[in-house]
């Protein structure tokens, strides 16, 4: 449904994306991730027709996006970083005139502006001017702008920004909801949220494109994956020596005078033998169990790496 090939744009001197290329698919809901100034947003601009590319191609829905641009943003769904709208007008006075300008008219219009209002619990606020709003609620009408017209394809930056616990997990639902039936492209700087809602991920740095998984692929590349947090209810003075001797271990880890977290050689599942252990030993054991592995710390590594590069 979204196909970007050798994407690449330049502002002057600044290469601000290299060579970017993924595909997004019906029921893909697709975070995309990067540090500040990776290049996140001036991507999705492009996806959106909002910018030209300097080279490489977009399509949307079959539709190229430099020369069938009208027919590409018909089928997309844009919220823009910060939710940009008219704070002088209504919350429907706005909905409204976005749906005139999407081409509905009449009973039609009234339709889809009450139902949009309604998805996104703006009903009771329909006759407050956009500007006196809250910021969650700033949000929530720049989303509904981006559904009223049912697209095929959804692109958000940042969707809960400035959004309370309660509307995120609102918001987190709705999206889910809409991967089924859409293509949904969504940046966002929390990694709970792309565990929670996201079937992909991609991480952009330093413009170009260092990762394209899934998130548990991705935990899979954490050097905490499979390593074991075993906690004691009494300390024992030669655990952590006993352990370290085991075989694919790399690396013991004191947390405090009752806790370890035991690292394995390239993800190898050592928690058997950390057990066996363990029991042999007759080591009074409160917990263990092995991590699935951090999304934070891989993405940290693959863009400090992209980091010292471009610096240099």
């Amino acid at each position: 449904m979204i196909e970007v090939c050798e994407l690449n744009k330049q502002f002057g001197a600044i290469h601000a994306v290299k060579d970017v290329s993924f595909r997004v698919e019906k029921g893909d809901v697709l975070g995309f991730l990067g540090p500040n100034g990776a290049g996140k947003t001036t991507t999705m601009r492009m996806i959106t027709g909002y910018l030209p590319p300097t080279s490489g191609r977009v399509s949307v829905m079959g539709h190229d996006v430099a020369t069938e641009s009208l027919a590409a943003r018909s089928v997309i769904g844009y919220l823009p970083e910060s939710a940009p709208t008219y704070g002088e007008m209504t919350v429907r006075e706005f909905l409204r005139f976005i749906a005139e300008v999407r081409g509905f008219r009449g009973i039609e219009r009234e339709k889809r502006v009450d139902q949009v209002m309604e998805r996104c619990f703006l009903t009771h606020v329909q006759r407050q001017t956009i500007e006196t709003l809250s910021k969650g609620y700033r949000q929530r009408v720049g989303l509904a702008q981006a559904l009223l017209h049912e697209p095929r394809v959804l692109i958000m930056d940042e969707p809960t920004d400035g959004l309370d616990p309660n509307q995120k997990h609102i918001v987190r639902n709705m999206i889910t909801d809409m991967g089924r039936e859409k293509a949904i492209i969504l940046s966002t700087h929390v990694l709970e949220e792309v565990e929670a809602i996201c079937s992909r991920v991609i991480i952009i740095a330093g413009g170009r494109l260092v990762a394209n998984s899934t998130p548990a692929e991705l935990k899979q590349q954490s050097l905490y994956h499979n390593a074991v947090l075993l906690r004691l209810t009494e300390p024992r003075k030669d655990a952590a020596k006993q352990i370290k001797a085991l075989d694919k271990v790399t690396q013991v880890e004191k947390i405090d005078s009752h806790a370890l977290r035991i690292y394995p050689e390239k993800g190898e599942m050592i928690l058997p033998a950390v057990l066996e252990l363990a029991r042999n030993q007759k080591w009074p054991i409160a917990s263990i169990h092995a991590e699935e592995g951090r999304l934070d710390e891989v993405f940290r590594r693959l863009t400090a790496t992209q980091a010292e590069e471009a610096a240099a």
